[in-house]
């Protein structure tokens, strides 16, 4: 079909009307991802070049505008209750990942971006701990090409599994923030599961994502590497003070409703760039074994974190 579209304004007018149509209430999560990938492999992304330094930014925007649906004692809460279980999971998924490396005879650096993309907050920890350890670009592109992939297969799973199991709103929420690897999907399975489980699967996530700090801190010894520094994701700051602000100043009430609307919209069109970034020639980049390492790493921390929450 690409061939069918080899007018360069035509496919940008076809991208331009499909992002447009994810901000609308009639595309969920998944399908905006899944409609990103579908223009990507059958017309191409004429915007490709100029959407990577975007979505970051479009992804903690909205991420912050949820933060005015939000009340401070539903964030502690929150909080609390997966502040366990985020340590639990995170040693256990670096553990295994240094392990599984040594296993498959992976480079070092690689395993290490993948374990620590499935520990924490998928891309976002990669891109922290790439100037610490300095992976080649290959190995970088490679460790993204397999935490989006996998990302995008839990966003579809996640609610389908949760829905089988009848899992409280709760339940759902805390299970996608630890078995999710990216913040964008965690949130978009959330938000199709219920208001509630995105409520939990937001602050936890971002509590989680917290500990790219110290991750980095020790990741500085292993490597030894003490010139290079700490990237930390200040726009968890942001969301902390959206909850403040909904919390203690009523005049937020009016409008908080308005903003998580329209964050849950900009979060669909992440999705949708996300999805549009991927092609088949970048799927077919991975390695049996990178693949195989981060498999099983997901399906340890998926099933794990599920029978500890449901138990």
């Amino acid at each position: 079909m690409k061939d069918f579209i080899q007018n360069e304004t035509t496919r940008k007018i076809v991208f331009f009307i499909a992002a447009i149509f994810c901000l609308t209430p009639f595309i969920s999560s998944p399908i905006a991802l899944a409609l990103g990938f579908g223009l990507a492999v059958f017309i191409g992304n004429p915007f490709e070049k100029y959407l990577h330094r975007y979505i970051h930014l479009l992804l903690q925007i909205s991420i912050v505008g949820l933060g005015f649906g939000l009340k401070l004692n539903e964030a502690l809460q929150a909080g609390k209750t997966g502040f366990t279980l985020t340590v639990i999971s995170i040693c256990t998924v670096m553990a295994l990942g240094c392990l599984l490396g040594k296993i498959f005879k992976l480079e070092k650096q690689l395993s290490y971006l993948i374990s620590v993309g499935t520990a924490i907050c998928g891309g976002s920890a990669i891109a922290a701990i790439s100037p610490i350890i300095k992976p080649s670009t290959k190995q970088i592109s490679l460790a993204l090409a397999i935490v989006f992939t996998l990302n995008s297969i839990a966003l579809f799973v996640y609610p389908f599994i949760g829905h089988i199991l009848h899992l409280s709103q709760e339940q759902f929420g805390l299970w996608c923030a630890v078995g999710i690897h990216d913040t964008s999907s965690v949130v978009g399975a959330a938000s199709k599961y219920g208001d509630e489980a995105l409520k939990t699967a937001t602050t936890v996530k971002l509590a989680r994502a917290l500990w790219i700090i110290p991750v980095s801190i020790i990741t500085m010894f292993i490597f030894k590497n003490k010139e290079s520094k700490i990237k930390i994701p200040w726009f968890i700051a942001w969301f902390i003070l959206a909850i403040l602000l909904n919390t203690y100043f009523p005049v937020f009430d009016r409008f908080g409703s308005v903003i998580t609307v329209l964050a849950k919209s900009g979060l669909n069109l992440t999705l949708f760039f996300i999805g549009s970034t991927l092609s088949i020639q970048v799927l077919k980049t991975i390695g049996i074994k990178p693949l195989l390492t981060a498999v099983i790493l997901w399906v340890t921390i998926s099933i794990g974190s599920l029978l500890y929450i449901i138990n």
